[in-house]
């Protein structure tokens, strides 16, 4: 998905882009609604070309890469740190700074895909730490629960859990949530 408000600019980068290997799916301005245009299109890459990022565009990939992850390169003519940092934290992948020359268009992507996917796995992988920590917290207090109520010992509290979530045929930590739930009402 290429984004460029100047329609000159624009055929000649989705022209280098085509001679790159890539295929522009849609070609948009910033005006458009972006997160509309993502969700019909669903584009491997959004490619970004303008004179300097806007608020209202960074905004627009803030919440795209928020709610549909997707790399963001962006092309600027003219930038300042404070852009910059603000593009960055909107999730933008590459933030390139020029002129675009032709020769280096397919490295730019390469890399701004490659940067966007070890991210995006970093983030997964905190993801799932966190739910593991979420479970393993639930756990603990579930056993805490009924080491307190039933005197059981910590082994003793777990194996219940266990059992119970295998009886029930049941996650560990679902089993542990509805204990939890159900001992704020006893």
């Amino acid at each position: 998905m290429l984004i460029d408000e100047h329609p000159e600019r624009a055929r000649v980068l989705e022209e280098v882009l085509r001679c790159a290997g890539y295929a522009v799916v849609l070609r948009a301005t910033g005006k458009t609604d972006l997160a509309a245009q993502v969700r019909k299109t669903n584009p491997d890459v959004i490619l970004i070309d303008m004179e300097s990022p806007d608020r209202d565009t960074l905004e627009a990939m803030h919440t795209l890469t928020r709610e549909q992850p997707t790399p963001v390169v962006m092309f600027v003519d003219q930038s300042d740190s404070e852009s910059i940092q603000r593009a960055v934290r909107a999730g933008v992948s590459g933030y390139i700074v020029g002129a675009v020359s032709p020769d280096r268009v397919k490295p730019i992507m390469e890399v701004a895909i490659a940067r966007f996917r070890e991210f995006q796995s970093l983030r997964d992988e905190l993801e799932r730490t966190r739910s593991s920590l979420a479970a393993r917290k639930n756990i603990e207090k579930a056993k805490g629960i009924l080491m307190k109520r039933r005197g059981m010992s910590e082994d003793e509290a777990y194996q219940a859990l266990r059992k119970l979530a295998m009886d029930r045929n049941q996650r560990l930590e679902d089993v542990a949530v509805n204990v939890i739930s159900i001992s704020e009402y006893l």
